[in-house]
């Protein structure tokens, strides 16, 4: 809790000593909760995170909730009306890779009745942010089956982890802003028809499929999937080099683009493969790196100058939300 007393202090040395460096308070890990932050697991005053939830009732006030390490075997929705913000137990909250809270569920789309049912993590409240927390679909092969549906405006998602086979990630609809986290997958694990931008993310293909399902059916539609400075590689050894596909239309406008990253050898010398019937795709890559950059064989894939910006994907007031 060092760097929050720091910052209590500076609040009470006055605007000297606010305009330090804000490095000074920059928080590397978060082992106990924020103040405010209503508690869940280890000593916590809820055993589960659907508690909680249900404890912030029909407020519309800004919110949030800690939730210390552990495996949280439950299936929630987030609805709240208000601003909410759901972090995780971790001695790093700059990377997913110390995580420590992982949220779990095991069911398909067919046995649930809906991709939405599905979720581990079904988000339909704008504004909703989280930090430190694994959310993971259990079910592997044979059906579609959703970690985390992401169907709201202005969602963010910063070193998280989310863990599937097949349609892992529903960035369905708004805009949305993933951080410093990984996607796995095999078959459409990223699909939807959000604008989203990834930022420094780990994005890894435990089978041979496609990455992206972009459902954009509109030349008016404004959205986008955007990775940049990522990493684009195979859970492991097992998975053969050339069998994932960067993307493949789920409706004929998709769009997408991957720059500034590294596409490793698992991605395909075609790099994007068909789906939709009649499907006229705008597909980029621009300025990537590693063995499966080279676009030389490529099909379906439209030239392009320069990176796309966030203000793009995100809109003029990213900076506001993200």
């Amino acid at each position: 809790m060092y760097p929050y007393n720091f910052l209590l202090t500076a609040l009470s040395l006055g605007t000297a000593v606010l305009a330090a460096p804000a490095e000074l308070v920059t928080r590397t890990a978060r082992t106990s909760a924020p103040l405010g932050c209503l508690t869940v697991g280890s000593n916590g005053k809820y055993s589960t995170i659907g508690d909680a939830l249900t404890a912030l009732g029909s407020s519309s006030a800004p919110a949030c909730i800690y939730v210390a390490s552990g495996t949280y075997e439950e299936q929630i929705t987030i609805n709240y009306a208000g601003a909410l913000t759901l972090y995780g137990e971790t001695a790093d909250t700059e990377t997913y890779k110390e995580n420590t809270v992982t949220i779990t569920h095991t069911i398909s789309s067919p046995q649930a009745g809906s991709l939405d049912k599905s979720a581990t993590v079904n988000v339909v409240a704008d504004g909703f942010k989280m930090h430190n927390i694994n959310v993971v679909n259990g079910f592997r092969k044979g059906a579609q089956a959703v970690a985390l549906v992401a169907n709201a405006d202005k969602l963010s998602f910063y070193a998280c982890q989310f863990s599937g086979y097949q349609d892992t990630l529903y960035a369905k609809a708004g805009k949305q802003y993933y951080a410093n986290s990984k996607v796995e997958g095999a078959v459409d694990y990223i699909f939807g028809a959000a604008s989203a931008w990834f930022n420094n993310c780990d994005i890894v293909s435990n089978g041979p499929g496609a990455i992206t399902a972009s459902s954009r059916q509109t030349t008016t539609d404004t959205t986008w999937y955007a990775f940049d400075d990522c990493t684009v590689k195979a859970s492991s050894s097992a998975i053969e080099d050339g069998t994932v596909f960067l993307g493949r239309p789920w409706r004929v406008l998709a769009r997408v683009i991957f720059q500034n990253s590294s596409l490793r050898s698992v991605v395909n010398p075609k790099g994007w493969t068909t789906m939709a019937d009649g499907a006229t795709p705008l597909y980029y890559e621009y300025n990537n790196s590693g063995a499966g950059s080279d676009t030389s064989e490529r099909q379906f894939e439209t030239p392009i100058s320069a990176a796309i910006a966030k203000q793009t994907v995100l809109g003029s007031d990213y900076a506001t939300w993200i």
